[in-house]
């Protein structure tokens, strides 16, 4: 009482209310959407181990940024919740450690030549790559819809899963996503069960994305503090949230939500690289 007194004694509390406002004002709003941007794009990364990307791509050109700046940003931002992600999935027992180890070094090595490639020979040229990606996770999507409705999934041996992480932080820096789609859903369609390969490769796509995110910083620098603030802040606060629901939701429900995510994803890209046309 005596600490609150003397307080107030000094700074009132219309005072202080009013200063408070004053700040909260001085706000640009798109701080708010990216807020909730990060906040959704995470929840839904997490949950289901893809859709970063997706998800904030689309809310990001609506705002009318640049496809380099929005590369910057969400990669920058992505380092931050990914790593929030991965530690909750760590902590709530959703790491395979044995395809952790399998999955890392690859996917920083794909992750930072893909942006190197990219600052050196332009976004034009990563155009091209996003169809292909498109087309082969489209039909991931709809054979993991397949084996969700299955009885049973037989769990097989994936071959090559370093090619495959090696790929997929590759695109993901150079394509601008990939990581999620390529890799989750190829470990889900082999038959590995879904919880843990959702936590595994989000916690794998933390170091995937600081070396990607230090590769476009030493070379582009960064912009836009105030976007990736609110994706960053949004990101870390649903990052427990997903983590808990991955844990939680039945292996089935997991599995459809993946595999719808996958194939509307593949569909809407190609919808716009076929529009480019017209």
């Amino acid at each position: 009482m005596l600490i609150g007194h003397a307080i107030f004694s000094y700074f009132p509390i219309i005072k202080g209310w009013e200063l408070l406002v004053a700040q909260f004002n001085r706000i640009d709003p798109e701080f708010f959407w990216m807020l909730a941007a990060g906040f959704l794009a995470q929840l839904v990364d997490g949950a289901l181990g893809m859709g970063y990307g997706v998800i904030s791509t689309t809310i990001l050109l609506s705002t009318g940024l640049n496809p380099a700046a929005i590369s910057g940003s969400i990669h920058t931002a992505e380092m931050f919740s990914s790593g929030a992600s991965g530690f909750s999935h760590y902590r709530f027992g959703n790491v395979n450690k044995k395809l952790f180890r399998t999955l890392l070094i690859p996917g920083v090595i794909g992750a930072i030549t893909g942006a190197a490639l990219l600052f050196y020979l332009g976004e034009k040229n990563a155009g091209w790559v996003r169809p292909a990606l498109s087309v082969y996770t489209m039909l991931l999507g709809i054979r993991i819809l397949v084996n969700a409705f299955r009885k049973k999934t037989a769990s097989r041996k994936v071959k090559n899963a370093g090619w495959l992480a090696g790929a997929g932080g590759f695109l993901d820096s150079f394509g601008g996503g990939g990581w999620g789609p390529l890799v989750t859903s190829t470990l889900i369609s082999k038959g590995r069960t879904p919880r843990f390969v959702i936590g595994t490769v989000s916690l794998t796509e933390f170091f995937v994305t600081l070396g990607s995110a230090l590769t476009f910083f030493i070379l582009l620098g960064v912009s836009h503090i105030e976007t990736i603030a609110g994706l960053i802040i949004g990101g870390v606060i649903a990052a427990p949230l997903a983590a808990r629901m991955a844990g939680k939701l039945k292996t089935r429900s997991m599995m459809i939500g993946v595999g719808a995510l996958v194939i509307i994803s593949s569909l809407r890209a190609l919808v716009k690289f076929a529009a480019s046309f017209f």
